[in-house]
């Protein structure tokens, strides 16, 4: 009898494929499709596949990558450039990993395998739903246990009310002017929320441990005029510059948590803490003026420790992520029109898009509480926390429940169909010629050649 064919063995991804999938890891699968105009589809078939490999080949032998010890700085360095909205991609990845690498003896040999196996081993893909679950780097996760270990214990034995339990963040929004006014096809990437320049306006977002989901301050750039509506949940700044972390921060105290904290009664008496406030470490030069306040209303500030925050900060959760892709669905749809309106027409476009979601997310307080849960600032019902297990799953949970209250589509399912360009394999010298400078993509500037023992794969 003829002999039965065993399934076809799956071979790594080409070069060209693999700078892909290294794009969607860092930024978005439908990010990754524009870009390399390929279908959405084809791209998480690629990550599934090098998913799979991953778990099944093993490692490069030691000294031919970085070390263990090496990687985890740089898998530091990917979580604190994500808290302050700064650029991971291709190239600063690979120029920080190089910088790294030059220390070790014997060289350091960079290729995108490597690059695809490091963000997946330290579970570093934006596409993760269950971040919680997963350690950080060695070092930092000290710093995380015992922020939560302080945290809890300052809730318990000052018995703070979850009303005056809040976390607070920003998010940058920036405009590229000169994508707005280009090729049509390009607008809906006109607005980003990574980057390096001044930002467009930034968001602050205040919610509580209760549920509860404090007015959002707006701060924009130049004099605009006033709205002709603004939602009741938004206020707003505009300054001809912008503002800077502390005149950010004091204006979010005066405006937003004053007003709170006086609602709430305020400090109680001998001066003991009864509010406290989780903010990370990169915006937090708190000034006089914001310690004042959060004084006066008795309220303790509990800063992140760096790189922690995608576990520990309860709007890291879910919240914040769920509102950066409604925001950018609102403008994908709005960014199929013609003629762009001015700044002052896009900023009230923007307040209403943010009004709108914020009336959401204030709709269902269970899943903000349940975020503090997850997060570990709270303690679970029985006084312990969960496993990290168990906060994935609810971590899992929240995310898809927070997107199905906003109508997001599930990652990758409402991006548009591209042009199919799977035939162009790149040849193997993609590499050499992309830091050379020869590439379509941007060329990576300071490197010595010397520094770039580029692998074949």
């Amino acid at each position: 009898p003829p002999r039965a064919r065993s399934p076809p063995r799956k071979e790594a991804l080409s070069v060209r494929k693999l700078r892909v999938v290294l794009f969607a890891l860092c930024s978005s699968t439908e990010q990754a499709a524009r870009h390399f105009r390929n279908p959405p589809r084809r791209i998480r078939r690629w990550l599934r596949r090098v998913r799979a490999l991953h778990g099944r080949r093993p490692a490069p032998p030691d000294g031919k990558y970085l070390s263990l010890e090496a990687e985890e700085k740089l898998a530091e360095w990917v979580l604190t450039q994500r808290e302050q909205q700064l650029p991971v991609n291709e190239e600063t990845l690979f120029q920080k990993a190089t910088k790294i690498g030059r220390a070790l003896e014997g060289g350091f040999k960079i290729s995108y395998e490597w690059a695809v196996r490091f963000m997946l081993r330290h579970h570093l893909s934006t596409h993760t739903r269950r971040g919680v679950a997963h350690p950080l780097p060695k070092e930092i996760q000290g710093n995380a246990g015992a922020f939560i270990e302080f945290v809890q214990r300052q809730i318990h034995t000052q018995r703070l009310p979850f009303s005056m339990i809040a976390a607070v963040d920003e998010i940058s929004l920036f405009l590229d002017a000169e994508v707005l006014g280009g090729d049509e096809r390009r607008k809906e990437s006109a607005l980003q929320t990574v980057g390096n320049g001044e930002p467009w306006c930034e968001l602050v977002l205040t919610v509580l441990a209760d549920g509860s989901v404090l007015p959002a301050l707006v701060i924009s750039r130049g004099h605009l005029p006033s709205p002709a509506a603004l939602p009741d949940c938004v206020l707003l700044e505009s300054k001809e510059n912008g503002c800077d972390d502390d005149e950010i921060m004091e204006l979010w105290a005066a405006r937003v948590w004053r007003k709170h904290a006086e609602c709430r009664g305020g400090a109680g008496a001998g001066g003991v803490s009864k509010g406290m406030l989780v903010l990370d470490c990169h915006r937090t030069h708190l000034s006089e003026e914001v310690l004042a306040v959060l004084s006066a209303a008795g309220t303790l500030p509990a800063v992140i420790p760096a790189g922690c925050s995608s576990r520990i900060q309860p709007l890291d959760v879910c919240v914040k992520r769920s509102l950066k892709n409604f925001l950018q669905k609102k403008w994908r749809e709005r960014a199929k029109h013609p003629a762009p309106p001015d700044s002052s027409a896009l900023l009230q476009l923007l307040l209403g898009w943010l009004g709108e979601a914020l009336e959401i997310l204030g709709s269902c307080p269970e899943l903000i509480r349940k975020s503090f849960l997850v997060a570990s600032v709270l303690p679970g019902p029985g006084g312990d926390s969960a496993s990290p297990r168990r906060n994935g799953d609810e971590q899992e949970e929240l995310i898809a429940a927070m997107e199905e209250r906003l109508s997001i589509a599930k990652s990758g399912e409402s991006s548009p169909e591209l042009p199919e360009n799977d035939e162009a394999e790149a040849d193997p010298d993609v590499l050499q010629r992309l830091f050379e400078g020869e590439s379509e993509a941007e060329s990576f500037h300071g490197f010595e050649e010397a520094d770039l023992e580029l692998m074949e794969i």
